[in-house]
């Protein structure tokens, strides 16, 4: 496995590769990989001939008073685990590399129509930090797919809707949540936690399983009080809820009676951790 730190040095064996006739796959991450990463990576292994994965802590992503200080780093550790899963390349840049100018002085790309809900209601800015981060990757790899977690279920809309408009000849592969056995969706920001405090974090998920039980086990139900129920389930829990909200698949937008394909998401804060979940649900 080869470790790349610029632009030019990967670009170069990229397409190396693609004259040999290999498909490339793309895996995007910020480092202090968990399962969750690995299954990506592990499903770009089976569908694609040359793996990147990408270690970059984006600081276009956060806002002023968010975590990227103090985010969870462990770069030698993420390297053994992808060397052991035979990942063929890491691309690490620094900061500079990636953004010559500072990440508040270039170019932004943003989906307006989904960037500005649910999360993006509550991180300003939060998605073009992603959107611009995610297109430079694909511009630098030019790969054949790209790899996301499920979990990050708004961040992955997003990205495809981009894909979509832009016309980048790119497939959006979405992988499934990785839970640990309490339900608790597995995230890098779960480092935070104390063993009792991810205990007390399953009750999104929980949350989430009996709302999905309301819906496809009653009719006529206000999705509204269903989302208030969730809402005073979570913060008994002790946490602190940002949404919980029954949305369109698609739109993100709020679900109507008539919708068949629905997707619950919420947001909350244990301590100073900001945990998501969501969970997905289709009416024949």
């Amino acid at each position: 496995m080869q470790i790349y730190r610029t632009i030019a040095d990967l670009r170069q064996d990229l397409k190396l590769a693609r004259d040999n006739g290999l498909s490339i796959g793309l895996v995007p991450t910020m480092g202090n990989l968990h399962e969750g990463h690995l299954s990506l990576v592990k499903m770009a292994r089976k569908q694609c001939d040359f793996i990147v994965t990408t270690i970059f802590i984006n600081p276009a992503q956060f806002g002023p008073n968010e975590d990227l200080q103090n985010y969870p780093r462990s770069f030698e550790d993420d390297t053994t685990a992808l060397e052991s899963i035979n990942c063929d390349a890491v691309f690490a840049p620094n900061i500079e590399e990636i953004y010559p100018f500072g990440p508040r002085l270039e170019t932004l790309v943003t989906v307006p129509s989904l960037s500005q809900l649910l999360c993006g209601a509550s991180r300003p800015g939060h998605f073009d930090g992603v959107c611009t981060i995610v297109t430079k990757l694909f511009t630098i790899c030019q790969p054949d797919k790209a790899y996301f977690g499920e979990k990050d279920y708004q961040q992955l809309t997003i990205i495809k809707k981009l894909v979509h408009d832009l016309n980048i000849p790119l497939e959006i592969i979405g992988i499934p949540t990785q839970r640990e056995t309490s339900g608790l969706a597995l995230s890098s920001r779960n480092n935070y936690l104390s063993a009792e405090q991810k205990q007390q974090a399953a009750i999104l998920y929980q949350s989430l399983l009996q709302t999905a039980d309301a819906l496809k086990n009653s009719s006529g139900l206000n999705f509204a009080k269903l989302e208030n129920k969730a809402l005073q389930k979570i913060s008994i829990a002790g946490l602190q809820p940002d949404y919980f909200s029954i949305c369109h698949t698609n739109t993100l937008l709020p679900a109507k009676p008539s919708d068949t394909e629905l997707v619950i998401l919420t947001a909350a804060y244990l301590g100073e951790t900001r945990l998501i979940d969501n969970i997905s649900i289709t009416f024949s």
